[in-house]
């Protein structure tokens, strides 16, 4: 009826134009598929440790060893302490920290079954909150944990020729762990750390900044002799301070950097004390007032 009211050449234009924006969304949305199946792989392929799903390996079942020495148990009720004991499972992220250090940087499912067990709470609870924070390793890592931040910062300051270049040294990809077990890599977000870009942190403690290819392959061989590189900044930078030196600040500080409230009882107190002292040598001093004469008693009326 289309083609009757319009005529067969119009008909024939539109029903062009519909295909050729049906084409056009198909493959908007297959591109749009495309995208999200790469940001689905990208975790595992930069970092492989922030995996949700579990991967069941010969050190990694629920059947597995694990359980805190008894120096452990020690910290395990010191955190427990802090917290009333019907909310005992606020402890779970220092328990399963605690658990991850001693276990060799390695969180396991037995270790994550332990910490659920002590704080009274289901397995799966604990599986949740391993899984959301990519500082616990669910999967073995080499000795050496090399976490290089790829913020925008880092970015900018050339976080990528530093990955490359531990990349070359190593033999290894990111994502990966050295044959020897000795460092496995990891691209991370925003350590914090901004303002002595690049960086990288290792096994979640030791701070390396501004870093250079030349200096981080230097830091890297330092750990394979087994030594312990000194952290912060691998220039001759002092903590953060910028390439022009300290600008503010260059004095002792003028005074305090918090009430002493020891001290301020104590002035309060000297304050009453003086004022009470003042009060009574006021009162000492000053004449006695006039004594007024005592009236007579009436005399009794005549009867």
């Amino acid at each position: 009826s289309t083609q009757r009211y319009m005529g067969g050449n119009t008909s024939l234009v539109i029903a062009n134009k519909m295909l050729r924006a049906l084409a056009y969304r198909c493959a908007r949305l297959t591109q749009a598929q495309k995208q999200v199946a790469s940001l689905h792989s990208s975790a595992p392929a930069l970092g492989g440790h922030a995996l949700v799903t579990h991967r069941q390996s010969e050190d990694n079942t629920d059947q597995a060893p694990f359980d805190f020495t008894v120096e452990n148990y020690k910290t395990v009720n010191w955190y427990l302490s802090k917290y009333p004991s019907n909310y005992k499972q606020s402890a779970a992220i220092p328990l399963l920290r605690l658990a991850q250090e001693q276990n060799d940087n390695f969180l396991s499912l037995a270790a994550m079954n332990k910490v659920a067990k002590i704080l009274e709470m289901p397995p799966i609870k604990v599986y949740e909150v391993a899984s959301f924070y990519t500082m616990f390793n669910r999967e073995r890592v080499g000795k050496h944990h090399l976490q290089i931040c790829g913020t925008t910062p880092c970015m900018l300051q050339g976080a990528r020729d530093i990955m490359h270049a531990c990349e070359k040294h190593l033999g290894i990809h990111m994502g990966e762990t050295t044959k020897d077990g000795m460092f496995t890599l990891q691209e991370v977000e925003c350590l914090g750390a901004c303002v002595n870009a690049p960086m990288l942190q290792v096994n979640n403690e030791l701070f390396y900044e501004d870093l250079t290819p030349e200096n981080v392959v230097a830091l890297l061989e330092t750990f394979k002799a087994g030594k312990q590189p000194k952290v912060g900044p691998q220039n001759h930078r002092k903590n953060s301070i910028g390439p022009q030196g300290r600008t503010s600040l260059n004095g002792p500080p003028r005074g305090p950097s918090s009430r002493d409230i020891d001290a301020l009882r104590a002035a309060e107190e000297k304050k009453k004390a003086d004022a009470a002292a003042a009060a009574a040598a006021a009162k000492a001093a000053s004449p006695p007032p006039p004594s007024t004469p005592t009236p007579a008693p009436a005399a009794a009326p005549k009867k």
